[in-house]
């Protein structure tokens, strides 16, 4: 079994050197093998240079992508991933506030039959106001919606089997979200607290404005886990919603006109009518359209709509 971490790096020249010590005393007792991907995301400091430097040094176990511009962390992790080899793949950020140290309490875990491990910083050394409590409230937030009930889907700090990453495309900020794509692929999830340390060095990227781009991931998550094969459920269900609106209100209107003589075409209710059933009839079309697009796109690659965990067959006899 290889174990492959993968560190995204963004201007981290000063925590390098010391991340390559941890790493190499964290995995060294493990007997393992192992390697460390590096992702320089961009840096404008020199940390495309150590990462250069780290990897002539130790070319068994360091691998470093230098990209050519900032593309973002989730890019970093995604590029990580495809470029590490290992069985298990363990995420891991460079700016030492995650610990290499607790690498093993992960393997240990998923000793037990877990395909996902996820560190949970319990006593987190942030900014309360700006950080703890936002992450805190997005965490809730975030299990309630999707079902997977974790403690803080914002640490890096996790570990992947590989099959169940190969089952996962991460596009825009989605890395966060990784255990619930894998949840959705049939991954058993597991937790461990582990360490989280002030920063020493840098300062961080990120501020109280990522806690509004996850409740807006959120939604796309949301909508991709409930109704990526079944859209016309989503926008079918809305449009025909809108049209039993339509038809309550245009009978309401007919009746009246028939009782009491009251004109349709003059009052505001008979415009709703029509627009609910435009909105609700265009609703509906585009659910087709949808469900047209989630055809094509799983039939042109030949892709399933299912995952297998494993077969149990007799042997086939020649």
């Amino acid at each position: 079994m290889k174990i492959s971490l993968v560190v995204p790096v963004y201007n981290e020249q000063e925590n390098l050197p010391e991340l390559y010590e941890q790493v190499t005393r964290a995995m060294g007792p493990l007997g393992l093998a192992w390697d460390i991907t590096l992702v320089d995301d961009g840096s404008r400091d020199e940390s495309a240079r150590l990462l250069r430097e780290m990897q002539a040094a130790d070319s068994e176990h360091v691998r470093a992508v230098i990209f050519n511009r900032n593309f973002g962390q989730t890019a970093a992790i995604s590029a990580g991933i495809d470029h590490s080899d290992g069985d298990i793949v363990i995420l891991l950020d460079a700016d030492l506030q995650n610990d290499p140290a607790d690498i093993p309490l992960l393997l240990d875990e998923m000793a037990k039959g877990y395909d996902v491990v996820s560190g949970w910083r319990k006593d987190r050394q942030d900014n309360k106001w700006t950080r703890t409590i936002p992450s805190r409230m997005a965490n809730a937030l975030i299990s309630k919606v999707s079902g997977v009930h974790l403690h803080d889907y914002g640490c890096t700090l996790k570990a992947y089997r590989r099959d169940i990453l190969d089952e996962v495309k991460l596009y825009g900020e989605m890395h966060r979200f990784i255990p619930i794509y894998a949840k959705a692929a049939g991954a058993r999830i597991s937790e461990v607290v582990v360490h989280h340390h002030p920063r020493k060095h840098g300062k961080a990227n990120y501020g109280l404005e990522r806690t509004f781009k996850v409740v807006l991931d959120l939604f796309v998550v949301k909508f991709l886990m409930s109704y990526q094969q079944k859209p016309i459920y989503l926008f079918g269900g809305v449009g025909m919603g809108l049209m039993s609106v339509s038809g309550v209100l245009l009978l309401f209107l007919a009746i009246r006109r028939i009782v009491a003589g009251i004109a349709v075409l003059g009052s505001p209710w008979f415009q709703i009518g029509v627009m609910s059933f435009i909105l609700g009839f265009q609703s509906v079309l585009m659910g087709l359209i949808a469900e047209l697009l989630m055809r094509t796109y799983y039939e042109s690659q030949d892709k399933p709509t299912y995952t297998i965990r494993e077969i149990i067959e007799a042997d086939k006899k020649e």
